[in-house]
């Protein structure tokens, strides 16, 4: 396994492949057994050609990247699977039909990497959801409409109305996920306005139940052995009948790393249990489906379902260890549950804190009350699949049980959760090490003091450098067409304007601007600036305000009658921060630098939204920016706004903005352009010309993603 990982990384280019190797080497040595040598090298050779046959694979859809198209194919609730030519393609906005045979239209494109920091890295995900024996998936059809739907028969169409009949749309969208993995529906449901489902889920540390792994199998496996076993029957039928069911079950389900994962491990404790040959060793059985899944599926190893599936069941294998610590009186169901649940966190914190930007905090206890629950929904909502419409008596109880759910992740949801950011090489090195003192211990290698100092020193260690050297930053993000800039000072961060997508039910604060934020490592926020009412700018902002900590909101114009400026004043509301309406002159002071108010004087108001923007000036050390929102040319001459270092070019480069007598009055060294796909011509080529006349360097988010700048 070591070696075919280290394949994989090489053929990625990554240098981390030759640890993985030597690792490999090293455990060839430890057994004194150099005749394996071949056998990590053989793995290196498999890896590597795998990952190269996948990465040189041409994508069928290129021909039609940018190109209005209507297709028609499968819809799974995540790909639609295209017969000719052969490929799969996302659908956005997604459609509200279910799973079926659909007819789509729309604009195709290609997929995009990771324009933000901490955030999705849509090409990389298609890669890795490709295998050799399956269609990588190719391209994006955006402003998708839907021509024409047929409900998905057979099986799968029999089984998922044996979940959701006589159901809520809620509970029969949290069946589906449960069961099928296809969580489609449940993103969109939401508790209230703003508190979505999913993300009470993750907050409540319950976002695994709705993904489809070894503990649907273990349930689902357990309850048919149960049963079998109280039926009297013979070892080869109570463990061999579970095996030939796991097939049929990889197949009704959507498949995932992590499924895969626990159907091949399964199956082999299952048939060595059916064989007589007794329980099989774990690590060779982790090994075994790594193997397997790898071999298939080389770009699994980048996907974070992947790694967390296989780091939790590596973390699970010293369940028994950490039990035996805990006092012996207590009920051993409750000691495994304990050992399991931390181990499982443990083992998996790196990835889900570097990915999400968020560790919760109450886990252990969400995770115990949810279990329980599980343990009865997960067969009887199979069961109900089975049945079909005739699922109707059945699923009064399983719509208690799921309601108990949503209440147990609602509750715990509430809870804070521990903020981070990105992990980098230092935050891993020093989680090993952390690992590996803790591993020692449960060995009675160490004892417990050298442990608890180690894991102190690497949490200082990775403490240290953020308090050392803050960050002095500007960061523009990119939110497509929008608008969203981070002020990072050591003692004070502030966020002009969230983004917004006009037209979409894509939350770009929730979706993008919180998660970039967390991946810097911001955990609240002093000033959110919410510039004025268009949504492209403050849509975002209440995401933001009912996720993070925000001191205070500064606005310009106070409108009543915006309903995008209203959900921002009652998030605002909700999370009693005060609104500040600021004018022309405010300032606020931090870390020798100021930030001070240029726009609106307040005397009176235009009946253009854009006429009232909040414009600001950062000044450090002799250092100056201005932030314009969408100020015209006829505001922008009576800012006084100086000389400039840096301007960040107001209305994404719209030809009424960036005025030749403000660039006269500026001359800034370098302008950023914050602008995404778009009909509007932004930036116009009259804005360009007049910034390439001052000699000013034009940055752009549409051709750079996120720009971060630093302050002096």
């Amino acid at each position: 396994m070591a070696g075919v990982i280290g394949g994989i990384l090489l053929a990625l280019g990554q240098g981390w492949g030759v640890a993985a190797l030597l690792v490999g080497a090293g455990l060839v040595l430890w057994h004194a057994r150099p005749v394996l040598l071949s056998l990590v090298l053989l793995g290196g050779a498999a890896g590597w050609a795998s990952a190269h046959a996948l990465l040189t694979r041409p994508n069928a859809l290129t021909p039609w990247f940018g190109a209005l198209v209507t297709v028609q194919g499968e819809w799974d609730g995540q790909f639609l699977t295209l017969r000719d030519p052969p490929a799969r393609v996302t659908l956005a906005p997604k459609p509200t039909q279910g799973p079926g045979q659909l007819r789509v239209s729309g604009r195709l494109l290609a997929p995009e990497g990771r324009r933000t920091p901490g955030g999705f890295d849509q090409a990389a995900w298609f890669r890795a959801q490709g295998g050799l024996l399956s269609v990588t998936p190719g391209g994006a059809l955006v402003g998708a409409r839907v021509r024409e739907f047929q409900p998905q028969g057979g099986l799968r169409g029999w089984f998922r109305r044996g979940l959701t009949t006589g159901l809520t749309e809620r509970q029969g969208a949290l069946m589906q996920a449960i069961e099928l993995g296809d969580r489609g529906d449940i993103s969109r449901e939401q508790f209230s306005e703003g508190e979505a489902v999913r993300d009470a889920f993750a907050r409540a540390g319950l976002a695994h139940l709705m993904a489809l792994s070894g503990q649907n199998v273990a349930i689902l496996t357990g309850a048919l052995i149960l049963l079998l076993t109280r039926l009297g029957a013979a070892p080869a039928w109570r463990f061999g009948l579970p095996v030939l069911l796991l097939g049929p079950y990889l197949l009704l389900v959507q498949s995932s790393a992590s499924i895969t994962r626990a159907v091949l491990m399964g199956g082999a404790v299952l048939l060595a249990l059916a064989l007589g040959r007794g329980r099989p060793d774990p690590l060779g059985v982790i090994a075994l489906a790594a193997l397997a899944c790898l071999l298939l599926y080389p770009l699994w190893l980048t996907d974070v379902g992947f790694q967390l599936s296989f780091l939790a069941v590596l973390a699970l294998t010293q369940s028994e260890r950490v039990a035996g610590l805990l006092p012996g009186r207590w009920p051993r169901w409750l000691r495994l549950g304990l050992a399991a649940t931390l181990l499982a966190e443990a083992g998996t914190l790196p990835v889900i804190a570097g990915t999400f930007g968020q560790v919760p905090l109450v886990g252990l206890p969400a995770n115990l009350l949810a279990e329980g629950i599980m343990a009865l929904l997960v067969p009887l909502g199979f069961l109900a699949g089975l049945l079909g419409p005739l699922a109707l008596p059945l699923n009064v109880l399983n719509g208690v049980l799921a309601d108990a759910l949503m209440l147990v992740a609602r509750t715990f949801g509430h809870a804070p959760v521990l903020t981070w950011g990105q992990v980098g090489v230092g935050g891993l090195l020093a989680y090993g090490a952390a690992v590996l003192a803790g591993w020692l211990w449960l060995l009675g290698r160490v004892r417990a003091p050298a442990a608890l100092g180690t894991w102190l020193a690497c949490l200082l260690l990775t403490t240290l450098p953020g308090r050392l050297h803050p960050a002095r930053e500007v960061v523009f993000l990119d939110v497509g067409q929008g608008d969203s800039t981070l002020i990072r000072l050591p003692h004070l961060t502030v966020l002009v304007d969230a983004g917004g997508s006009v037209g979409s039910d894509y939350d770009v604060g929730a979706h993008t601007v919180v998660p970039t934020l967390r991946a810097l490592g911001v955990r609240k926020l002093d000033v959110l600036v919410a510039t004025h009412a268009d949504t492209d700018h403050i849509e975002g902002a209440a995401s933001v305000l009912r996720q993070l900590p925000v001191g205070e909101v500064w606005i310009g114009q106070r409108k009543t009658d915006d309903p995008v400026l209203t959900a921002v004043l009652l998030a605002a509301q909700e999370r009693r921060v005060p609104v500040r309406e600021v004018r022309r002159g405010d300032q606020v002071t931090s870390d020798g630098a100021s930030l001070t108010v240029l726009w609106p004087a307040g005397h009176a108001w235009s009946t253009e939204d854009n006429d009232n923007s909040v414009a600001l000036r950062l000044e450090s050390r002799g250092w100056r920016a201005a932030f314009l929102g969408d100020l015209p040319a006829l505001v922008e001459e009576r800012l006084g706004a100086g000389p400039l270092d840096l301007l960040k070019a107001a209305h994404h480069g719209s030809p009424h903005s960036t005025g030749a007598a403000l660039l006269a009055q500026t001359t800034p060294a370098d302008t950023v352009v914050s602008v995404g796909r778009n009909t509007y011509g932004h930036p116009h080529p009259d804005v360009l010309t007049r910034l390439a006349q001052v000699h000013s360097r034009a940055w752009r988010t549409d051709q750079l993603g996120t720009i971060r700048w630093p302050v002096p």
